[in-house]
C-alpha cells in the first residue's frame, strides 16, 4: 500500500476502548461559530476519531492566512489519568523533525557555510556508502530526497528501537549497509541518511544539532515549548504519554523514547501551540513574525530555500487506493522535496509531512496557495486518525459543499488492512509442517551471529529453551518457537513493538549453520523493524558460554 493512504505504522487496528473526555474540554483560541461550517461539530467529530480508532488524546491547531484559527486540545495525555490534552501539550513528532533538519541546512548554506550540491566527503571526509560511486557522488541534497538507492528503511535497526550506537557510529556502519537500487533511481523512505544530514550541520555549524536547532529555528519562530528530544522532559510538565496496542489489541502506555544517535531524522518534541508558528513562518515564505535589526521583516530562511525544500527532488509511484472510498485522495503528482512530501487534493497544492513514533503518530499539512496549515498530533499509533481529521479540515476549506465520513472511510481501510494481516498468517500456517522439527538439538542454534552493518546478533540456549537478543538494542530480547524446520519465530519481550519475527538458519550440507536470516511475521509491522536487511553469519568459539543449561 502507498505510505499517503496506509503505512505499516500508521495503519494501527481497531479495538473496543472507548476513551472517555468531553471533546471541547479545553478552551479553544476562537469562538467556534467562527469556524467554516463544516467544522461546526468539529469537536464531536475528533471524539469521533477517537474512539473509533481508540486514541486517547489528540490536539489540532488551524491557521489561515497567518492567523491562529484553533488550537485545541481533544482527551486524555494518558489513559487512567484525568490530565486532559490541550493546546500546549508536547508530543513526539517524529519524522516531522525532518523538515527542520532541511531548515537548518539551506540556513546554512545562505550563510555559505555550504552548498546544497557539496559533496557529504567534502564536509565528512570518512563519510562512506557501501558503494564507491554513490560514496563519491552523494551530495547534502540528496540525503533529504530518499533517493539514495537504500531499500525501505534501510539501517533503521541502527537506532530503531534506541541502541547504544552514538550517531557517528550510526553513520559509519552505513559503508555496509546494503545498496538495493540505483542511485537516485526511484524514491525509498529512510532514516539514516539524516543522520548523516545531522552530522553535515555540526560540522559546518560547530554546534550541537540540538543546539543549533534551538538558538537558530525555535527561537526566532517562537517555538518556546519545544525540545530537541526526550531528554529535555520533566516530571510536571505537560506532556501526551503514548500508547500502543501491545499484540496488536490491547491498548497500554508505551515509555518515551530518546532518540539521541539520529536526532535530525525525528527527535523533536512539541506542541500544537509551536507548531501553529511553524507552519505559519512556512506559509508565510520564511518571513518571521518580527521584524529584524533594521526594521525589515526578519526571515528563518530566504524564498529560494523555500522553494528548494518543496521542490519534487524524487518522485513516487502513485498506487491505488486499498479501498475505493479513498480515490477523491489519490493524487495527480506525488514525490519528496527536502523534508516535505508533495501532492494535490482537490486541485491545491499540498506540502506535508507525518511522524510515527512508539505511541504517537502525527501529520502536518500546509495548503500553500490558501495559505492555510493544520497539524494534528496524537498519542496512539493510529494514522487513520490523524487523516481523517485532517481531511476533515481541508474540506471545510476545499470541497465545503460536501461533507465526508472519512473516520468511517479509515475505519473500512484499517479493517480490511488487518484482514489482509489475518490472511497473511493464515497462508503462512497453511504452508507450515507442523510436524517437522529442527534438524539440530536447540543448543546447537546457540551462538553469536554477526551482521556487518548492525553488529551481534546473540542466541542462548537457557533452560531448554532459545532466547535472542540484539547486543545494542535492550529492548530487541525475546523467545523463540519453532515453526518448522529450522525456522523459528522470535516473539519479543516488549509486546508493544509488534515486530515478531520469523528466524531462519542455514545449514551447509554437513549440517552447520552457515547464515542466519530474519523477516517480520506481520505486514503490520513497522518498516522500521528492517530484519530482512540482515545477513547474520556465525562467530566461531562462542557457543559454550551461551548453553546455560
Amino acid at each position: 500500500m502507498s505510505q499517503r493512504f496506509l503505512s505499516p505504522r500508521l495503519a494501527g487496528c481497531c479495538a473496543l476502548l472507548v476513551v472517555a473526555s468531553s471533546a471541547w474540554a479545553q478552551a479553544p483560541v476562537t469562538d467556534p461559530s467562527t469556524l467554516p461550517a463544516q467544522l461546526q461539530d468539529f469537536g464531536s467529530y475528533v471524539d469521533s476519531a477517537r474512539k473509533t480508532f481508540d486514541v486517547p488524546g489528540i490536539a489540532v491547531a488551524i491557521v489561515k492566512d497567518g492567523k491562529v484559527v484553533m488550537e485545541q486540545g481533544f482527551g486524555l495525555r494518558e489513559i487512567g489519568k484525568p490530565d486532559q490534552v490541550d493546546a500546549h501539550t508536547l508530543f513526539a513528532i517524529a519524522s516531522n523533525t525532518k523538515a527542520f533538519t532541511a531548515a537548518a541546512l539551506q540556513q546554512l548554506a545562505e550563510q555559505g557555510k555550504l552548498k546544497m550540491d557539496d559533496r557529504v566527503i567534502d564536509h565528512l571526509p570518512w563519510f562512506r556508502m557501501s558503494d564507491p560511486y554513490v560514496t563519491n557522488e552523494m551530495r547534502i541534497r540528496d540525503l533529504l530526497a530518499h533517493r539514495s538507492g537504500l531499500s525501505l528503511g534501510a539501517g533503521d535497526l541502527l537506532y530503531w528501537p534506541p541502541t547504544s550506537y552514538s550517531t557517528r557510529d550510526v553513520v559509519e556502519r552505513l559503508r555496509n549497509v546494503p545498496i538495493k537500487n540505483s542511485f537516485r533511481s526511484n524514491y525509498a523512505y529512510d532514516n539514516i541518511l539524516f543522520a548523516v544530514a545531522t552530522l553535515v550541520i555540526e560540522q559546518a555549524s560547530g554546534q550541537s544539532y540540538a543546539d543549533y536547532v534551538r538558538e537558530h529555528i525555535f527561537k526566532p519562530v517562537g517555538m518556546d515549548e519545544s525540545l530537541i528530544d526526550k531528554t529535555g522532559l520533566k516530571p510536571g510538565m505537560d506532556v501526551a504519554m503514548g500508547h500502543a496496542e501491545f499484540n496488536f489489541k490491547d491498548l497500554k502506555p508505551v515509555p518515551p523514547m530518546a532518540w539521541l544517535n539520529d536526532p535530525g531524522a525525528g527527535g523533536i518534541y512539541a506542541s500544537v501551540h509551536d507548531l501553529s508558528k511553524w507552519m505559519n513562518v512556512q506559509l508565510a515564505g520564511g518571513v518571521l513574525p518580527t521584524n529584524g535589526t533594521d526594521g525589515k521583516p526578519a526571515r528563518l530562511f530566504s524564498e529560494d530555500s523555500q522553494q528548494q525544500m518543496w521542490s519534487m527532488l524524487t518522485p513516487i509511484a502513485i498506487a491505488k487506493p486499498p479501498i475505493s472510498e479513498l480515490a477523491p485522495l489519490e493524487p495527480h503528482f506525488y514525490g519528496y522535496g527536502e523534508g516535505w512530501f508533495l501532492s494535490d487534493y482537490r486541485g491545491q497544492r499540498l506540502v506535508w509531512h507525518t511522524g510515527g513514533w512508539p505511541g504517537m503518530v502525527s501529520r502536518v499539512t500546509l495548503v500553500p496557495e490558501l495559505h492555510l496549515g493544520v497539524v494534528v498530533l496524537t498519542n496512539q499509533e493510529s494514522g487513520a486518525a490523524f487523516n481523517a481529521v485532517t481531511y476533515r479540515v481541508l474540506d471545510a476549506y476545499l470541497n465545503p459543499a460536501h461533507k465526508t465520513d472519512w473516520v468511517a472511510v479509515y475505519d473500512k481501510a484499517v479493517k480490511k488492512a488487518k484482514t489482509n494481516a489475518d490472511d497473511s498468517f493464515a497462508k503462512h500456517t497453511a504452508a507450515r509442517d507442523a510436524n517437522s522439527k529442527p534438524s539440530l538439538p536447540l543448543a546447537k542454534y546457540a551462538g553469536t551471529y554477526r551482521d556487518p552493518w548492525y553488529g551481534d546478533v546473540i542466541v542462548s540456549h537457557e533452560n531448554g529453551k532459545l532466547r535472542l537478543r540484539f547486543s545494542k538494542t535492550a529492548q530487541l530480547i525475546g523467545s523463540m518457537t519453532p515453526w518448522q524446520h529450522d525456522s523459528f519465530i522470535v516473539h519479543w519481550d516488549d509486546r508493544a513493538l509488534n515486530a515478531d519475527a520469523f528466524v531462519n538458519f542455514v545449514l551447509d550440507p554437513d549440517g552447520v549453520i552457515r547464515e542466519v536470516r530474519m523477516q517480520p511475521v506481520s505486514p503490520l509491522t513497522d518498516f522500521s523493524f528492517d530484519f530482512q536487511d540482515l545477513r547474520l553469519a556465525p562467530l566461531a568459539g562462542d557457543k559454550s558460554e551461551l548453553q546455560k543449561d
